[in-house]
């Protein structure tokens, strides 16, 4: 059975040690390092768990950096909790952000869900999905990449899954359980807080090509009027 590899970009070492005891307990193959630059030189790996606090970098341009590898998923785990550096942390492209202190069961539980929503994309496509278009926006399921006015846009894996889902029922609203349920994995996984960081972050990317409208009381829907 193959590991699941996680990097553990963390300059604390009594953080560093208690993350590397507790992922190598529940099996996965684990590596830490403790700067920037040795994260970029690191070998590939499944999920990077990023300390946005490094000593040698700005954690926000290292996950941009570490955002170009497209078979990784990122975590950034940090002490920043405030709404505004949530949303520049997934903005950056983090697929989840964890505040410390944390516990270990939740941690866990983030690295299975970004996990499963990942282990598709690594998967050999048996058939080429189409694209779905709503007004200048076009996603493209098979590749997980997005344009808008034929330009391509970042996405973090969270924010492309949320896009794809209320593209692909555009112009029905998708209720909120629903996204929880299929972006989240179960809605337990995340709140509705999280969910409208997400809205309000692929808002800001998706410009004024299109727009993400919020029926009160039930959910989402995309609009390409």
């Amino acid at each position: 059975m193959l590991l699941m590899r996680i990097l553990v970009v963390e300059d604390d070492d009594r953080v560093a040690r208690g993350l590397v005891t507790a992922l190598r307990s529940a099996s996965f193959e684990v590596q830490r390092v403790a700067t920037a630059e040795r994260a970029l030189s690191a070998p590939p790996a499944d999920v990077v768990l990023l300390d946005l606090g490094l000593p040698d970098a700005d954690g926000i341009e290292l996950l941009r950096r570490l955002r170009g590898r497209p078979q990784t998923a990122i975590i950034a785990v940090t002490a920043r909790g405030e709404e505004r550096d949530r949303v520049r942390g997934l903005r950056a492209g983090a697929d989840d952000y964890v505040v410390k202190p944390f516990g270990v069961a939740e941690l866990l539980a983030r690295v299975d869900a970004v996990l499963r929503r990942t282990r598709p994309a690594r998967a050999e496509p048996e058939e080429a999905e189409p694209p779905i278009r709503v007004g200048d926006v076009v996603v493209h399921p098979d590749s997980r990449t997005a344009t808008v006015d034929g330009e391509p846009v970042r996405l973090a894996r969270k924010e492309f899954d949320l896009l794809a889902l209320l593209a692909g029922r555009s112009p029905s609203v998708v209720a909120r359980d629903q996204i929880l349920d299929q972006v989240w994995g179960t809605a337990w996984e995340a709140s509705s807080r999280t969910l409208d960081t997400h809205v309000a972050s692929l808002r800001a990317k998706l410009g004024d090509s299109v727009r993400i409208r919020t029926v009160r009381g039930v959910g989402y829907m995309l609009d390409g009027a």
